[in-house]
């Protein structure tokens, strides 16, 4: 139910009202490749599609956030394996610099930038590091994000504000600051990471939902803004994801294994996917790269759905 469907920090954001109260969210949230709900496929989870070289990207120098690993991870295997220099931004610096070592060590052109897009400052510093690094950026991927899964009635106003402030705020920063460097040099891309819950609810992830509802309005927003200026913004709306922490998910904050209810939401969930399977970061990739590229000039404002058929359009 997102791209990936969800970390689950339950413990009622334990860090509740008062960390979720600071100016930033630093430490409170996790990039979106914390995200999953889906069975565990040790055999395609663990494994890594070795993504196909080519220039289709050479030209183009790219931020990613939230990508340390998972989804993010994958995106920036693929646009670099197509010609681009990224940016891998993320709040864990060491994650980040593991992925720009790999791409770097594939022969691309690569560096690791820490980023709390909730922070202004540091979502500016975030650019003017990649720009002195790489060069003028031309396209960037909105990836970071966060996920609690919680029953309708036990939302509480902490995890609420806490979803709504990386998935929607996050999101508006990182683009008007893409925006602002954008405009002056005629143009430029912003691909944003969705969800099937853009569109499609849970009962176990209404506020999570309501926060990728208002990514995908962003998204819109943007696009009806910006394209007097040359500049595309789309989305991408993963569905159920496997990733390492799935064991994340199936396990609450205390290590008690997921209740027999939310088990039953879960398969409910996954049940939905035509395909009958759930997704790797693999799977969801080639979009980013096709949607960064020249390819996708003529295409703004659009939320692309690669959820093995959960959504059917």
């Amino acid at each position: 139910m997102a791209h990936g469907f969800c970390h689950r920090i339950a413990a009622a954001a334990a860090v509740a009202e008062g960390r979720v109260r600071r100016a930033h969210v630093s430490h409170q949230f996790a990039p979106h490749r914390f995200f999953l709900c889906g069975p565990q496929h040790p055999d395609r989870r663990n494994s890594m599609t070795t993504p196909t070289a080519s220039d289709r990207l050479a030209t183009k120098n790219i931020i990613v956030t939230g990508a340390g690993g998972g989804i993010g991870a994958a995106f920036a295997r693929h646009l670099a394996a197509a010609g681009a220099a990224v940016a891998v931004a993320d709040l864990d610096l060491a994650a980040a610099e593991s992925i720009a070592a790999e791409l770097r060590d594939a022969g691309a052109r690569a560096i690791a930038v820490q980023v709390d897009v909730v922070d202004t400052d540091s979502v500016r510093a975030m650019f003017d590091t990649a720009e002195a690094e790489l060069g003028e950026v031309s396209v960037l991927f909105n990836n970071a994000g966060v996920c609690i899964r919680q029953p309708f009635l036990e939302i509480t106003e902490a995890q609420w504000k806490l979803m709504h402030t990386v998935n929607g705020k996050g999101t508006l920063f990182c683009t008007q600051e893409a925006a602002r460097r954008f405009i002056p040099r005629g143009g430029g891309k912003v691909i944003n990471t969705c969800s099937t819950s853009s569109r499609q609810a849970s009962a176990d992830f209404a506020a999570y939902a309501a926060s990728k509802a208002a990514t995908l309005s962003v998204t819109q927003s943007a696009a009806r803004a910006l394209g007097q200026h040359g500049i595309t913004v789309n989305a991408i709306g993963p569905g159920i994801i496997d990733t390492d922490l799935w064991s994340k998910v199936e396990r609450d904050d205390a290590g008690a294994e997921v209740d027999a209810a939310s088990e039953r939401s879960l398969n409910a969930y996954e049940s939905q996917i035509l395909l009958g399977r759930t997704g790797t970061p693999d799977d969801i990739a080639p979009t980013a790269v096709f949607l960064a590229s020249a390819d996708s000039d003529y295409m703004t404002g659009q939320l692309l759905m690669v959820d093995g058929g959960i959504v059917v359009q």
